[in-house]
């Protein structure tokens, strides 16, 4: 439900990262207590057992970080107020379960402050992600940051060729249409129908196999919404598994999109609406009262002919409380409409990026 939360009714290219924005939360939870604690946990699905989801989210970042063949990184780091008490014990669970270092810094300095984290950010992300923190977000009563940064950069199984990359048309809705850089690739791919949502998918896998682009494809020009309201309604993991291969002429646009969310009002409506009050409970982090004043992802998608390349920040402020045979003929997947999209861990049937392509760009 993050992504359509997130997108509500916007026709606005969309990038988010699930995982990271997850990841992040899931740090703030493992310090809440009570009511905070109570709503966290619901909507972040983590199980009663604290030691199996720590555990879990453990395993998780080190299994994506030894990913082969592609980049992929997931970092974490807590910035605490040089003034800030953190509890030791909340130290320890972030730094030995979710592998997160600790750096105290000088919120009176905001810019300055403000210049760490972008730049550890940047260095996360190979400086695709910059200024995360904007100017005026921080303030010398800050007394903690919670930042996790995704990275992800890989190229195709099989490549696209450059040259048959050509300007073919787009079509935004049923009225308007443009031309855009195109590219084309004939080759095996497993590929189906989702009559649930009166679409068909594609999965291209990046080297490795252990990562691939999902694409859904709307049947009909105007179709993305049914998509977006119904997406829930498909296990596209079970869907995969039983697919097999079929011959596929591919037309797919280049794209690149950015995107900035302050995720403040989607999380309250997703559940977590206690922690951005006064009377929030962070009392696993420090004795302290402590509030979240902040979320904010920012994200970036780019898909070419060599392969994808994504990365996300996501930032959560805490301020104090104030076959041999014949072949059929190839099937035809064209990306000429809006599209749902997204970079999955096959094995894990965890999604790292997704979202929304209504009008592919390349600037």
């Amino acid at each position: 439900n993050f992504l359509t939360t997130v997108a509500g009714d916007t026709s606005s290219n969309l990038v988010v990262s699930p995982l990271s924005a997850q990841v992040a939360l899931a740090m703030a939870a493992y310090g809440a207590g009570g009511k905070t604690a109570t709503q966290m946990r619901k909507s972040l699905l983590l199980p009663e057992d604290n030691q199996l989801g720590q555990s879990g989210y453990k395993s998780l970042i080190e299994r994506l970080n030894g990913v082969k063949e592609v980049e992929l990184r997931i970092a974490n780091k807590i910035y605490p107020a040089k003034q800030f008490v953190i509890k030791s014990a909340y130290k320890e669970l972030t730094a030995r379960k979710f592998l997160s270092r600790c750096e105290e810094l000088d919120f009176h300095n905001s810019e300055a402050a403000a210049r760490t984290i972008n730049s550890w950010c940047e260095q996360q992300t190979n400086n695709r992600i910059k200024d995360v923190i904007a100017r005026g977000s921080l303030h010398p009563n800050t007394a903690l940051v919670l930042v996790n940064a995704a990275y992800f950069k890989g190229s195709w199984a099989k490549r696209f060729d450059p040259s048959l990359t050509a300007d073919r048309p787009f079509h935004v809705n049923d009225k308007i249409s443009k031309i855009v850089p195109t590219m084309f690739l004939k080759h095996t791919f497993r590929f189906g129908h989702l009559p649930e949502v009166n679409a068909r998918f594609i999965e291209l896998p990046y080297r490795g196999n252990e990562l691939s682009m999902v694409i859904i494809l709307p049947k009909e020009v105007n179709g993305l919404k049914a998509v977006r309201d119904n997406l829930h309604k498909v296990n596209l993991a079970a869907r995969l598994k039983r697919t097999g291969p079929s011959h596929v002429e591919l037309s797919l646009p280049k794209f690149k999109i950015e995107t900035t969310l302050n995720l403040e009002q989607s999380l309250k409506i997703l559940g977590m609406t206690d922690m951005f009050q006064d009377g929030a409970d962070f009392s696993g982090i420090a004795d302290s009262g402590l509030k979240i004043s902040k979320v904010v992802q920012k994200t970036f998608i780019e898909v070419n002919e060599e392969g994808s390349e994504a990365a996300a920040a996501t930032v959560i402020v805490a301020m104090p409380i104030s076959l041999d045979a014949q072949p059929p003929p190839p099937e035809r997947f064209i990306v000429d409409r809006p599209v749902y999209y997204a970079i999955y861990h096959r094995d894990l049937e965890v999604t790292l990026f997704n979202g929304f392509l209504h009008q592919p760009s390349v600037s």
